[in-house]
């Protein structure tokens, strides 16, 4: 599989296929490469909005019962679907987060929240890859993200209201 950008974390790396797949791997303590964190399920409410991205998988347990499968470090590189609609054009990672743009220009974040670096309304951290509303609501696309170790930025076009 060819590869056409890659970014590596405090933790963490991730890549982006020439096809626009992410794919992820390193730690996963406080979600951020996108896949279920024990730590956050343990400290989270369940969150009822909706979201795009790897969702909690289930495992048969003994006796029939299903099990929350939990990933605290991914060795190979993990496909992860952040938006099931369009491809990832650009990507970041921070100390214990990551962030990426589709090709559509929303930006998507997920991990460590808690210096508001997820661009969310709560500081709360997330395993799951949750667009940042703000950029579509003052009608603005994401063309780009860089990451910082606590803190992303993100450069942006104003669209043409018509």
């Amino acid at each position: 599989m060819p590869v056409i950008r890659v970014a590596a974390g405090g933790w963490h790396s991730v890549c982006i296929s020439d096809g626009g797949d992410l794919y992820v791997w390193g730690w996963n303590e406080t979600g951020q490469l996108g896949l279920p964190s024990r730590s956050l399920r343990r400290t989270l409410p369940q969150q009822s909005s909706p979201k795009a991205g790897a969702s909690s998988a289930e495992a048969p347990h003994a006796g029939g019962k299903q099990e929350e499968v939990f990933i605290s470090i991914q060795a190979f590189p993990a496909l992860l679907d952040v938006s099931p609609s369009c491809e990832i054009m650009a990507v970041s990672c921070g100390s214990r987060h990551t962030a990426a743009v589709t090709t559509t220009g929303d930006l998507y974040t997920w991990g460590w929240g808690d210096y508001s670096q997820l661009g969310h309304p709560s500081l709360a951290s997330t395993d799951e890859p949750q667009r940042v509303e703000f950029f579509r609501e003052q009608q603005m696309r994401v063309v780009d993200v860089v990451c910082g170790a606590w803190n992303t930025f993100v450069a942006v076009v104003k669209e043409e209201v018509t």
